[in-house]
């Protein structure tokens, strides 16, 4: 059977002892409704309770909630448990949590999650062996670090780890950790044409999309592809490691925390930018509605976050994307040109070798034969 996690956003006089209260209702009539309470979850801080159900559907979870004490859950996704576990750790009831009856269980869901990317400025087709065992060196060394600061890694290449944490501090001194790794690593490969950027975001497994920890990851990700600096950190992980530590998180050049308004911001341009990128037509006049700004403060606002014009960002975007078809061999090059926004096979070639230090017809020749 299929296995859900459902989001109950509980009142404030609501405690952990109630919680329980709640699941053993449910454990006692669940196989009326042929389901399986696996585990659950509660934020006292935050109000919500999210529980971990083996059931044939949604409605059934439904349904089981209702009868046994009324508190129908406000979301329900289907999930996948070993996903689950790599995220929050565990997918059953850890024994005797608290030593009571009920077996309390007092543990938020909430949690920090961190996007680690390397990025590369130019295309090194045939990567030496120096290189790919430094490489290996360095992504066991994020493990070991991960390890000390107890982040769970839930998704690993060789180029980007997703990587989950209970404590915000334990996440903010990982990836100071990740830093200085890096630091070795490229001066190991004596190459400066390679970025390390991590994105720090926080949330809870269940919102209004349909994948667990969604809005998290989403601007997680969107953080180390667009925003300047190595590490980037949410308005709301930045607030909660300065609520934990007597020492304000530190910024710099390479770390950057946004606001809320500029969230808001990082958010609307990439809905519209998703959306219209591959239009030939589309000019940077045409992002001032969606984003609800002018051209000139439109301007202000890209080069504050990413350092970018809007034209460069756009461009980049597009060449990114273009990348991606040609590692797929999806096509040829005026096909790809065309698809991904460029007015011709020529300017694509041009921006291409631009920005890679190769024609892309080289690439796709050295790459495939």
């Amino acid at each position: 059977m299929p296995i859900y996690m459902d989001r109950h956003d509980v009142s404030e006089t609501v405690t952990a002892e109630n919680v329980a209260q709640l699941h053993q209702e449910d454990l006692k009539i669940q196989d009326q409704f042929s389901c399986r309470g696996l585990t659950y979850w509660f934020d006292d801080k935050r109000k919500t309770a999210f529980c971990l159900i083996e059931a044939p559907n949604a409605r059934a979870i439904h349904k089981m909630h209702k009868q046994a004490h009324g508190q129908v859950p406000h979301r329900v996704i289907e999930v996948d448990a070993s996903i689950v576990e790599s995220f929050l750790g565990r997918i059953e009831d850890p024994e005797k949590a608290q030593n009571t009856a009920l077996n309390i269980i007092n543990d938020p869901a909430f949690r920090t999650i961190m996007v680690v990317d390397l990025k590369r400025l130019s295309l090194m087709h045939n990567d030496s062996a120096q290189f790919k065992s430094s490489l290996h060196k360095y992504n066991n060394a994020i493990l070991n670090l991960l390890n000390v600061y107890e982040g769970i890694p839930v998704k690993q290449t060789e180029n980007h780890f997703l990587v989950s944490f209970k404590s915000v501090s334990n996440a903010i001194n990982a990836a100071s950790g990740i830093q200085l790794l890096f630091k070795d690593f490229r001066k190991n490969i004596n190459n400066d044409k390679i970025l390390l950027k991590i994105g720090l975001s926080a949330g809870v497994p269940v919102t209004e999309k349909q994948l667990l920890f969604e809005d998290t990851i989403k601007l997680a990700e969107r953080m180390c592809k667009i925003i300047k600096g190595e590490i980037i950190v949410s308005a709301e992980v930045k607030e909660l490691y300065n609520s934990e530590n007597a020492n304000a998180l530190s910024e710099g050049e390479n770390i950057f925390s946004l606001t809320q308004t500029d969230e808001k911001f990082l958010t609307s341009l990439m809905d519209y930018t998703e959306s219209a990128w591959s239009n030939t037509n589309l000019q940077v006049d045409d992002f001032s509605k969606p984003l609800g700004c002018s051209k000139s403060q439109l301007y202000r606002k890209m080069i504050l976050l990413t350092g970018k014009s809007p034209n460069t960002f756009i461009n980049e975007y597009r060449l990114n994307e273009a990348l991606i078809l040609l590692n797929k061999n999806s096509g040829n090059i005026s096909e790809i040109a065309f698809e991904t926004g460029f007015s011709s096979p020529s300017y694509f070639s041009k921006c291409f070798q631009k920005r890679y230090g190769h024609l892309p017809s080289d690439y796709l020749h050295t790459k495939f034969g």
